[in-house]
């Protein structure tokens, strides 16, 4: 697979990158994320990126010891894929109740990304939205609540807006299809309200002041 190089500071109005973090290839998350994505105007860009057609090794921290470290062509590629978006759709499956190891691996990179010298990566970051996309075996969708939140405070830190999270019902392929009240909830997904991402304690004392 090939990563197109993102725009460049003048990005336009809006551009999606969704980050595909299923160990299946069209699993059900992909199909939810497809149906909302369907809805967005024709004039808004769409990158798709799928983490397991891309070599990237594990993420290792080396902020306090290798400062000098260089990003592998892959890397840069997708760094530069995630900064040139307004918003990034997160697409993962809900594995044990979190994120899968291909998304939360893509997360880590970020903190290395807070660090490459010259990158504004943090600063490049705010002010974009974050959404996410997970299908889970659970009629309770409430079980995703550890997947939104991590999605939540890692909007938080950046202080990136929140979409919220599109949930579905769905573990054998294809099986999302069936979940009607989350193949309608797709169609107004991106249309929802995209608020300032807060920490608890944020809004705590928002709300006391």
């Amino acid at each position: 697979m090939t990563l197109d190089t993102a725009p460049g500071p003048d990005r336009p109005d809006r551009s999606f990158l969704f980050v595909l973090g299923s160990s299946r290839a069209d699993g059900n998350s992909e199909i939810l994320a497809r149906a909302a994505a369907a809805q967005l105007p024709a004039d808004v860009p769409q990158r798709w990126v799928d983490l397991n057609e891309l070599v990237l090794p594990d993420f290792q921290d080396g902020r306090h010891e290798d400062a000098g470290r260089r990003a592998g062509e892959t890397e840069e590629l997708l760094r530069q894929a995630t900064v040139g978006a307004t918003d990034i759709v997160i697409v993962s499956p809900l594995y044990w109740y979190s994120l899968s190891a291909q998304t939360k691996r893509y997360l880590d990179y970020w903190s290395g990304w807070l660090n490459v010298p010259g990158s504004d990566f943090k600063e490049r970051m705010a002010g974009g939205t974050l959404w996410g996309v997970t299908a889970l075996a659970h009629e309770e969708h409430e079980v995703a609540e550890g997947l939104v939140t991590s999605l939540n405070h890692s909007a938080a830190y950046l202080r990136m807006r929140f979409g919220g999270v599109l949930t579905g019902t769905g573990s054998r392929p294809g099986r999302v299809r069936a979940d009607e009240q989350a193949m309608l909830r797709a169609k107004t997904f991106f249309q929802g309200e995209t608020p300032l991402a807060l920490f608890p304690y944020e809004e705590e004392a928002g709300a006391v002041a």
